[in-house]
């Protein structure tokens, strides 16, 4: 605790440090304790209020993150909401429906099934008993042989004979269960690999708390980050709810280090500071509320010019493609756009919609270059139902990856004004149009970066779902142009190594005198669109402060 102590007078060290580990394995310790699934510092309790289905067999559990940090005003326990992926507790059957929308038990993908359920582990009635689910059976359980010993019949070496008995009459025989479907069903292997140890699905079920670790699909990923939101005093309720129930208070080894923790969050002096005023088209200033603002009856400050452009309908025959880009061009006339009728609509042909997504969007291209005579402005696409249809990624992908194609996705369903209000801040943003801008802007009072060119950048790096190993890290740097307005920016990304929390590309040094890394884009970007000022200053605003203090070490 001498450690800790000396971080908090701000002599921080590699052994107070240390310190702080062991508290955080002290609240895992009493976390297991009470039966939570540990992910790191975050704990989930087994209880069904904290769990949301978000589909295919996989729920989004909710949980807490947990730790010790030194500040300023003491000794803090750091906590937050926090949210993993678990296995659908309950029969193994119904998990394996869901997880691959299959009618009945009858029409399973029993290689994928097998795949899923590995390692998983389950409880077998009725003698409640817990194993680890080590394969499937290679024959179904009616047919799926085994020798069993016969304790009553002994051979000439006094050993029992073993009768070749299938597991399906085992145990409605021998054990008197009931198996209601199994006897067409593979059986659960829950022994080794020479020893294997059959139990009929139906018996079967999965146990709560069970982390997924697999990719999720676009429609389960949308699903739970809908389902996770929280408003702040929600959320606020629902950590004081953890305080009390974790009961830390009650752990002996945090009372043998002194250390006391109280029921009620700390208190904190802040100030609001005032909405800043946004300058919109025609000259028209306004002030947001409650950090939103709304579009209706105003016009964009710069709006882009769409000449060349298409529309991609996905979604026949939900939806009339004729009325859309109708209201699309009435809607942008609103805004201050011109709009120009669509070079041509593109109808998904009914042979393709049984097609997998990415051969759908390459037969979508091959419509689109028979007909347009070159590459088009912009591609309006209508996709079937949600955004998140399978469709949005390959479509993404060929537009953006392929041939640098502006392109914007939408839902056909509910279309009113506010709807296509909202679709053409997008569309202007990506042609390089402005929709709004700070009032301050336009004049030199801009502290720190009125008076001298200065350019501001924004990073950070995501990486993949749990379980995603191998699935690259992205780091994504924006950056300021056209000093001294700061509302217009460029954008870069780049692939990186898994998990690596640096962004690698900042600096790419080729030879002694050529560079390829973002930075070089960004200044050289700053300098051209900034009249050929050099930026005499470089903000960086850079997501969460561990990585800050990574980038000033490095």
């Amino acid at each position: 605790m001498q450690a800790i102590q000396n971080a908090l007078r701000g002599q921080e060290s590699e052994n107070s440090q240390e310190a702080l580990r062991v508290l955080d394995i002290i609240l895992r310790q009493h976390a297991a304790k009470q039966g939570c699934l540990l992910v790191r510092q975050s704990f989930f309790q087994d209880n069904q209020n904290n769990f949301t289905d978000i589909g295919g067999g996989v729920l989004g559990c909710r949980g807490f993150h947990s730790s010790f940090r030194a500040t300023q005003g003491g000794l803090s326990l750091n906590i937050d909401v926090s949210t993993t992926m678990i296995i659908q507790p309950g029969p193994v059957v119904d998990f394996l429906l869901a997880n691959q929308n299959a009618r009945d038990p009858y029409s399973l993908d029993w290689n994928k099934a097998k795949r899923v359920l590995k390692n998983l582990r389950i409880k077998v009635s009725p003698s409640n008993q817990e194993y680890k689910i080590t394969g499937l059976s290679e024959q179904l359980c009616k047919d799926q042989l085994f020798s069993m010993k016969q304790k009553n019949m002994k051979n000439e070496n006094g050993e029992a004979e073993t009768l070749e008995i299938t597991i399906y009459d085992y145990f409605v025989n021998h054990r008197n269960i009931q198996l209601r479907y199994s006897a067409d069903l593979p059986c659960i292997n829950v022994g080794k690999p020479k020893r294997p140890t059959y139990i009929p699905i139906e018996l079967c079920s999965l146990v709560s708390l069970q982390r997924y670790t697999k990719a999720l699909s676009t429609f389960q990923r949308a699903s739970l980050v809908e389902k996770s939101r929280q408003k702040p005093q929600e959320r606020m309720n629902v950590l004081s709810n953890v305080l009390r129930t974790s009961n830390y208070g009650a752990e002996p080894m945090l009372k043998s280090c002194g250390v006391n923790i109280n029921s009620n969050f700390t208190q904190v002096d802040g100030r609001i500071l005032p909405a800043p005023r946004l300058r919109v088209g025609n000259g028209e200033d306004f002030f947001p509320r409650n950090g939103r603002w709304n579009f209706n009856n105003k016009k964009f400050v710069e709006p882009s010019r769409i000449e060349r452009w298409a529309v991609v309908n996905f979604s026949a025959p939900r939806c009339d493609p004729n009325n859309i880009a109708r209201d699309l061009i009435r809607c942008g006339e609103m805004k201050g756009i011109r709009i120009d009728p669509p070079f041509d609509i593109f109808n998904e042909m009914n042979q393709n919609r049984r097609l997998s997504p990415v051969v759908r969007v390459e037969k979508m291209f091959e419509q689109i270059q028979s007909k347009l005579p070159g590459a088009p402005q912009f591609l309006l696409c209508l996709l079937p139902d949600r955004k998140n249809s399978d469709l949005y990624g390959p479509w993404k992908r060929k537009n953006l990856s392929e041939y640098g194609i502006v392109t914007q996705c939408m839902a056909p369903a509910r279309v009113n004004d506010q709807y296509l209000t909202n679709l053409l801040l997008k569309i202007n943003a990506k042609l390089g149009g402005l929709n709004s801008m700070l009032t301050i802007e336009q004049t030199p009072s801009i502290p720190m970066i009125s008076k001298v060119p200065t350019i501001i950048l924004g990073m950070d790096v995501s990486h993949g779902s749990p379980g995603q190993s191998d699935v690259p890290s992205i780091a994504a740097v924006v950056s300021s142009r056209q000093w001294p307005l700061i509302s217009r920016y460029r954008a870069s990304v780049r692939t990186q190594s898994p998990k690596l929390e640096m962004i690698d590309s900042l600096f790419k040094p080729v030879s002694d005198k050529v560079d390829e890394g973002i930075m070089r884009e960004a200044l050289l970007d700053f300098y051209t669109s900034s009249g050929k000022r050099k930026p005499d200053q470089i903000i960086i605003f850079r997501f969460h402060f561990l990585r800050f203090c990574l980038a000033l070490q490095n």
